[in-house]
C-alpha cells in the first residue's frame, strides 16, 4: 500500500474517533479516546473545519493514477469520509439545527460506557463519571449552537426528553448497585448534576420560538450525498420506483406466507428473559451451522458469537439513545457480541416481539451485523476496518434476511417466514420515507403515520425510527438500496465468472469488505467502473467540496 495513503488513513481515523458525532445508530460506533467529550459549539465546528481542510489537502496530494485498484478504492473511501464531514457540518448542520443531535452528544458518551457487559473496573467507572460530568458543558454548547433550530426536530427532542431527569436518575441509581461501594457515590453525584443539566436543556427547548418547520435538505443536497458520501449513482426518483416495486412484491409474498401459516401454531413468547437468552444461543449456533452446511458463508473458528442478554436495569431507561446492543470493537474481538432483550410480555414492540417468538428473526439481521463487523475489523487493510456509509453494512444484513429465507432456514417456521416478508416491506417503505423527508415531500409526523399504517408498526417504534431518519438523510434507504446493489453485483459476478462462481467465496469477500460501497467493490471485483463513471459525470459530484453551494 502507498505509505502516504496508509498514514492518511491511520491519521484520519484517529481524528474521527475524536470528532465523529454520536448517533443512535449502532454500526458507526467507535472506540473513543480517554476523556472524550464531543464539541459542536461554533468554536468546535470551526476547529473541525480547519482540521478537515488539512486532511483534504493531504488527500488531494496523493496521485490516484499511480495506485493499484485496491489502493485506489481505499483512496476513494477516504474521500467519501471527508465528504461525510462536509455533509455533517455544512449541509445537515445538525449542530446548528437539530436538538435530537445534541441529546446524543450530551448523553452518548455515558451510553457507550454502560452498554458492554460487566464487570465495571476502575478505568470504566472513571470513564462513566467523566462522561456524566461533561453533560453540563455539552448542554451549554448545545444552547449556544442551536441558533437555527428546526421545529419538528425540537418537538421530537422534547418528546424524547420527557422525564429525562427521572430516566437518567433511574439509570445511574441502578448502575450504582453493580459497582463497588466506594465508587457509587461519585457516579450518583455526577448523575444528579447531569440530570439537572438535561432538565435545563429541556426547559430551554420548550422556550424556543420562531423555529423553522423545514427539515428537508432538498433534492440537490440529497443527490450530493448520494454521489459523494454513499457513492451511489441512482437518482432519488429511481430509488423510489425500485422501493415501491419491492414493497408490492413483499406485500404479496407476505400475504401468501400468512395463508401458509394459518394452520400452524404461533410460537409462544418465552416466560422469562433467561428462557429467551438460552433459546437464542441455541438458534445462533443453528444459524452458523446452516451457513456452513448450505455452503453459504465461512464461519471461522476465531469468530465469536452473537448472543442475547437480559436488558440491564441501568440500560433500559436510556434506550432512546440507540440500539441496545454491544457489537464489540477492535480491541474486544475475542468477546461475544450481545444484544439486550427486555422481559418478555404480550405488549413487546415490533422488533422485540418478532425476536422473542423466534430469535432467528433478529440473528439474521443484527447477528449478520455482528459477523460482518467482526470480520471487517480484522481486515489486513486497516482502512477497510471502518464504517463509511450504511449502504454496504445495512445492505448486507438486509440481504442476509432474504438469503436465509430463500435458502430454507425457516422452512420449519411458517410464521417467521411471514415476519421476514414484513421486514422486507418495512425496509422498502423506509426508502420512501427517507427520500420524501429529504426532498421536502413529507413531514416528520406524516412519516410516523406512514410507518404505523403501512407496516404496520407500533407508534413508539415508528417515532424512534423517524426521529433518527429525519436528522440523518440517507440512512433509512440504505437497507433496501444496499441490498439491491449487492444483488446486482452478485448477478454480474455470476454472469462474468460462470461455472467458476462460488456463492460461499462471493459472500466471504463481501462480508470481509462489508464497509465498502458496492460501486467500489464492483470496480475491484469485476473491473467494472460503470457506477463510478456515472457518479463522476454528475455535476453535483465534488468529493471533498468544503462548502457546497446548496448549503442550507
Amino acid at each position: 500500500m502507498s505509505a502516504e495513503l496508509d498514514q492518511l488513513g491511520t491519521d484520519l481515523w484517529v481524528w474521527r474517533a475524536m470528532r465523529q458525532p454520536h448517533s443512535g445508530d449502532d454500526i458507526p460506533r467507535l472506540v473513543r479516546p480517554a476523556g472524550y467529550a464531543p464539541d459542536f459549539s461554533p468554536d468546535g465546528v470551526a476547529t473541525i473545519r480547519s482540521e478537515r481542510a488539512e486532511f483534504v489537502a493531504r488527500w488531494q496530494a496523493i496521485d490516484a493514477a499511480v495506485l493499484t485498484v485496491g489502493e485506489a478504492v481505499d483512496h476513494r473511501l477516504l474521500g467519501s469520509l471527508l465528504a461525510r464531514v462536509t455533509w455533517e457540518l455544512d449541509v445537515l448542520r445538525s449542530w446548528n439545527r437539530d436538538a435530537v443531535f445534541h441529546i446524543h452528544q450530551a448523553l452518548g458518551p455515558y451510553y457507550d460506557q454502560i452498554l458492554p457487559l460487566p464487570p465495571f473496573d476502575e478505568v470504566r467507572v472513571t470513564a462513566i463519571v467523566t462522561a456524566l460530568c461533561a453533560v453540563p458543558l455539552a448542554v451549554e454548547r448545545a444552547i449556544t449552537s442551536l441558533t437555527d433550530p428546526a421545529g419538528p426536530l425540537t418537538r421530537a427532542a422534547l418528546q424524547i426528553l420527557d422525564d429525562i431527569g427521572g430516566a437518567l436518575t433511574s439509570s445511574v441509581t441502578a448502575l450504582a448497585r453493580h459497582l463497588p461501594e466506594l465508587q457509587r457515590g461519585a457516579v450518583i453525584e455526577a448523575g444528579e448534576v447531569a440530570a439537572e443539566s438535561m432538565a435545563r436543556f429541556c426547559h430551554h427547548l420548550a422556550s424556543l420560538d420562531e423555529q423553522s418547520e423545514a427539515v428537508a435538505v432538498g433534492r440537490d443536497a440529497f443527490v450530493w450525498y448520494l454521489r459523494n458520501v454513499a457513492l451511489v449513482a441512482d437518482e432519488p426518483e429511481d430509488l423510489l420506483v425500485a422501493a415501491r416495486q419491492e414493497w408490492q412484491r413483499a406485500l404479496v409474498w407476505e400475504r401468501i406466507a400468512i395463508q401458509r401459516a394459518s394452520t400452524a401454531t404461533l410460537p409462544a413468547i418465552p416466560l422469562t428473559a433467561d428462557e429467551q437468552v438460552a433459546h437464542e444461543a441455541e438458534c445462533e449456533q443453528e444459524v452458523r451451522d446452516f451457513y456452513e452446511d448450505a455452503d453459504l458463508l465461512t464461519q471461522p473458528s476465531s469468530l465469536r458469537h452473537y448472543l442475547n442478554a437480559a436488558l440491564p436495569d441501568y440500560v433500559a431507561p436510556m434506550g432512546f439513545l440507540g440500539v441496545t446492543n454491544d457489537l464489540t470493537d477492535d480491541d474486544r474481538l475475542t468477546v461475544d457480541g450481545v444484544s439486550y432483550v427486555p422481559a418478555p410480555n404480550p405488549q413487546l414492540p415490533y422488533f422485540y416481539a418478532a425476536n422473542a417468538r423466534d430469535p432467528r428473526a433478529g440473528i439474521i439481521h443484527e447477528g449478520a451485523h455482528y459477523q460482518q463487523l467482526a470480520l471487517a475489523k480484522a481486515h489486513s487493510d486497516p482502512i477497510r476496518r471502518r464504517y463509511y456509509d450504511s449502504g454496504s453494512n445495512e445492505g448486507i444484513a438486509f440481504y442476509n434476511e432474504e438469503l436465509m429465507l430463500q435458502a430454507g432456514l425457516f422452512d420449519d417456521a411458517p410464521h417467521t417466514r411471514a415476519v421476514v416478508w414484513n421486514f422486507v416491506r418495512l425496509r422498502a417503505l423506509r426508502v420512501e420515507v427517507d427520500v420524501r423527508l429529504a426532498t421536502g415531500d413529507l413531514s416528520l409526523f406524516e412519516a410516523i403515520d406512514l410507518f404505523v399504517a403501512k407496516v404496520p408498526m407500533d407508534g413508539d417504534t415508528a417515532f424512534g425510527e423517524t426521529a433518527l431518519y429525519a436528522g440523518n438523510p440517507g440512512l433509512a434507504l440504505s437497507y433496501q438500496i444496499g441490498k439491491l446493489h449487492l444483488m446486482r453485483l452478485m448477478a454480474s459476478a455470476i454472469e462474468v465468472q460462470g461455472d467458476q462462481f462460488s456463492i460461499r467465496a462471493f459472500h466471504d469477500y463481501v462480508w470481509l469488505n462489508g464497509n465498502i460501497p458496492f460501486s467500489l467493490l464492483r470496480w475491484e471485483l469485476l473491473g467494472d467502473t460503470f457506477d463510478l463513471d456515472r457518479i463522476d459525470a454528475d455535476p453535483l459530484t465534488g468529493v471533498v467540496a468544503p462548502q457546497p453551494a446548496f448549503s442550507n
